[in-house]
């Protein structure tokens, strides 16, 4: 019935003219129908009733391997099938996503949600998690001539933002090697992943990084090596999430139960292995990545435990473990101590969205 209502209304689009749709817009949505009914009748169409107009949403993320799942969701219309159309927005780092959800230029965000985290317990803006969605792909490169984590003392480490997310693993790594920060090595806080790597080809005094896919796959080809995943030394690791503001959320209830429905479909198609030759194409054309490299990463982003998540669903035990890394290296609240998980989230929005899938 709906696809039917959808095909009529595109029809009366081509047979009512300009000034009666400009009329219609002032008068309203619900004058509108009669209206179309009215012009309809007179010339001796059948009337039908309009369809909505696809609701816009600003979606911020980093540029990545992982952002397939939007370019599918896109291009395959599996956000259109929801009433949806998304402005997809690319950060340049997680200071400026920070601010933009925070000032309402951004509806919902995708990023590691211990920046959700930091906006809650430092900034103050009412954010709450509402979904999960993987592990990071995180890895600890290096220079070629780095052996070891000791060889780092002395040099730079190159990060997003200093006091969020994959910085922390970095802080926590180092700890582990009996390295502090600002003692025995500087952080570099330069930005996304493509702004990382850049800067450890530019300069060998910034001696490693947390990357992810692809960007520690083309750090491989340029030399660099890997001391190791970041899951198989901190254990696992919420990292990708979206995250939006509480009262955003609240008057927007439906539209993000639906946004969350049809990543999930975008997500399972993304995973499907009979879309995997589409898939691959996609990050070829959307990375600029080569063939070889595209279906590498395509490896990696759904080897589980390490990439996507299934269905997005939120890892409490990586959350966990995020919000215990960033008591200890941040301080944290309650003299050191990780909050209640349950202070940053609301999952019944994404409880929502797979009954919509599952139906």
């Amino acid at each position: 019935m709906a696809d039917e209502v959808a095909r009529l209304f595109r029809f009366t689009r081509l047979v009512i003219s300009r000034p009666v749709l400009q009329r219609a817009r002032v008068i309203g949505p619900v004058a509108a129908i009669l209206l179309g009914a009215t012009v309809l009748g007179s010339i001796g169409l059948p009337t039908m009733v309009p369809a909505a107009e696809p609701t816009l949403l600003h979606v911020n993320v980093f540029r990545s391997a992982r952002t397939l799942p939007f370019y599918a969701g896109i291009d395959r219309g599996i956000f259109a099938k929801r009433g949806l159309a998304i402005d997809l927005q690319f950060t340049e780092n997680s200071d400026r996503q920070r601010a933009g959800l925070a000032d309402g230029s951004i509806d919902i965000a995708h990023s590691a949600v211990d920046n959700a985290v930091a906006m809650i317990d430092v900034a103050k803006v009412d954010v709450v998690i509402v979904s999960g969605g993987d592990s990071g792909t995180n890895e600890f490169y290096v220079q070629n001539n780095i052996k070891d984590f000791a060889d780092i003392k002395g040099h730079a480490i190159v990060v997003d933002a200093t006091n969020t997310a994959y910085a922390l693993q970095a802080k926590k790594i180092l700890l582990q090697h009996g390295l502090k920060a600002g003692t025995d090595y500087t952080l570099n806080p330069v930005g996304n992943g493509t702004h990382r790597l850049q800067a450890m080809l530019d300069d060998k005094n910034n001696a490693g990084a947390i990357l992810n896919s692809p960007f520690s796959l083309i750090a491989a080809t340029k030399g660099m090596h890997s001391l190791g995943r970041t899951t198989d030394m901190l254990g696992p690791y919420q990292a990708d999430g979206a995250f939006v503001r509480r009262d955003w959320a609240s008057a927007h209830a439906d539209v993000l139960v639906q946004y969350l429905a049809a990543y999930i479909e975008a997500l399972r198609w993304s995973l499907d292995p009979k879309n995997h030759a589409e898939a691959a194409a996609m990050l070829v054309d959307k990375l600029k990545l080569t063939p070889d490299m595209a279906e590498k990463n395509l490896v990696v982003i759904a080897e589980p435990g390490f990439g996507f998540t299934r269905d997005a669903a939120f890892d409490m035990a990586g959350f966990k473990n995020a919000l215990a890394l960033r008591a200890e290296t941040e301080g944290g609240k309650e003299g050191g101590q990780p909050a209640d998980p349950q202070h940053y989230l609301d999952l019944s929005y994404y409880d929502r969205a797979m009954k919509l899938v599952q139906e």
